[in-house]
């Protein structure tokens, strides 16, 4: 749960970081002569590729790879013949057409030391790195991290000073009223000299109202720049993106499955721009989730909607499928995150941690969910995120 935790945090985007890491893939390959080099990250259902060398793959289950035992290595992880690991007799990388004999990974770790992906070699030849290899893979190792760290940073930053322009306007609208009034009266006091004849006091007036006037200046400068400048430099994404990016990323799984997914977003707000945080982690986990519950043939249906109102967005999402559906004790156990793992419909492995950190994202976003399931049926998700 705390390896996971650290991965979500970094709110990666799976589908757009293959051109930020393709030179450190070719790198690798490069330096340590093997035919196939992969960068990835593993969550608790899936290893995302998210750069790769010589073989064409963008996810695979986490049940089917190599790379999930690297992540239980402090160092490395090498294996110099997979067909005599009992633990991958059975899988198909060993067999053709890929013939897979060699392997190496490097495990990814985020900043307080969890392992959370890997870089990998793979090779069909016998070998063995020299130690002057397995060190020049680790400093790439380290340098995938630390770009990843770098654009976290960066989009951290940028919220800040997003947080910044807020306060920058809240500041100027505090002091646009009162010293609006000040000018108005020093005004209404220059206008009346026969009132107020004193010349003295109208020089007094005078500079008042000057100097009101410079102030009101700077306060609607400052609202005019905050205008121009928050969300200048944050990714667009609208319930468009966010669809097709669902898409790209699950589809794929359920195809392996032959489950029909299907993934809708309300036309009517496709452009509206909402927040990205931990979106694609949240809805991420419960489509896979429903993916291993729900067997070979089934369906499930995923709708995206918004819900305005006068200064705020609420995100909607929907996920509903034909899987095995949960008992009521199975859904308080969900909801009050003391829910055990259990093997999926082809025997899956679970690890119990997807549905917990589905509660701890959604927490930290003060959204909600809710769930409704019948035995032999299906199961319905229902989410909400407020402030997208």
């Amino acid at each position: 749960m705390e390896r996971l935790s650290s991965l979500f945090e970094l709110d990666l985007d799976y589908t757009s970081l293959d051109n930020t890491f393709k030179d450190l893939s070719y790198l690798a390959a490069k330096i340590t002569g093997t035919e196939i080099s992969l960068i990835s990250f593993i969550d608790s259902y899936t290893q995302w590729i998210i750069s790769r060398f010589g073989l064409e793959v963008y996810q695979t289950p986490i049940d089917d790879t190599i790379c999930q035992f690297t992540l239980s290595e402090e160092d490395h992880l090498e294996i110099e013949d997979l067909s005599k690991d009992a633990r991958f007799t059975e899988k198909g990388f060993i067999d053709d057409p890929m013939n897979l004999k060699y392997y190496l990974g490097i495990p990814l770790k985020s900043s307080n030391g969890l392992n959370i992906g890997s870089l990998c070699v793979l090779d069909k030849h016998h070998q063995k790195l020299s130690e002057e290899k397995i060190d020049q893979l680790k400093v790439i190792a380290r340098q995938i991290i630390g770009r990843i760290n770098d654009a976290n940073s960066i989009k951290t930053l940028n919220k800040e000073l997003n947080t910044q322009n807020d306060t920058y306007k809240k500041v100027a609208h505090d002091i646009r009223g009162p010293i609006a009034g000040i000018i108005g009266l020093a005004d209404m006091i220059s206008a009346d000299k026969e009132n107020y004849p004193n010349d003295e006091l109208l020089n007094i007036v005078g500079m008042m109202g000057r100097s009101g006037q410079s102030v009101l200046d700077l306060a609607d400068e400052i609202l005019k720049n905050s205008h121009q400048t928050v969300n200048l430099s944050a990714e667009p994404f609208t319930l468009q993106i966010f669809k097709d990016k669902l898409q790209k990323l699950y589809q794929p799984q359920a195809f392996n499955k032959q489950i029909s997914l299907e993934i809708q977003s309300n036309i009517a707000f496709d452009i509206i721009q909402i927040k990205k945080d931990k979106l694609l982690q949240i809805s991420g986990n419960l489509i896979s989730n429903a993916i291993k519950f729900t067997p070979n043939g089934g369906n499930i249906k995923v709708h995206l909607d918004l819900i305005l109102e006068a200064d705020k967005k609420i995100l909607l999402f929907d996920i509903q499928d034909t899987g095995t559906g949960m008992s009521e004790h199975a859904i308080q156990e969900v909801l009050g995150g003391t829910a055990e793992s259990s093997d999926g419909t082809i025997g899956e492995k679970g690890y119990g941690f997807g549905l917990p950190c589905v509660k701890k994202l959604l927490s930290e976003l003060n959204g909600e969910m809710s769930i409704e399931s019948i035995i032999g049926t299906g199961t319905h998700f229902k989410v909400s995120v407020p402030n997208v």
